[in-house]
């Protein structure tokens, strides 16, 4: 299995926008995003700071209901 990418949270705000979630907040440094379905998820976007891979991973597994190597492919063509 390919590891995680290193990504701040900005870049995954802009992936996460292109893969049709829009934000419906900003509160501090935290960006709440849903998609059409109904799937919501809160990015924390603390100036250049890489997310941690357990954060991360918990993103894709339980917020965007993703496989990693789905995650992983749409990451590489999007990058």
């Amino acid at each position: 299995m390919s590891r995680l990418p290193a990504i701040e949270g900005r870049q995954l705000v802009r992936i996460l926008q292109k893969l049709g979630f829009e934000i419906i907040r900003t509160k501090g440094s935290h960006v709440r995003m849903k998609a059409k379905d109904g799937r919501i998820t809160t990015v924390p976007v603390h100036s250049k700071k890489i997310l941690p891979k357990g954060l991360l991973r918990k993103i894709i597994r339980v917020d965007l209901e993703m496989e990693l190597k789905e995650f992983m492919d749409i990451y590489s063509k999007l990058k």
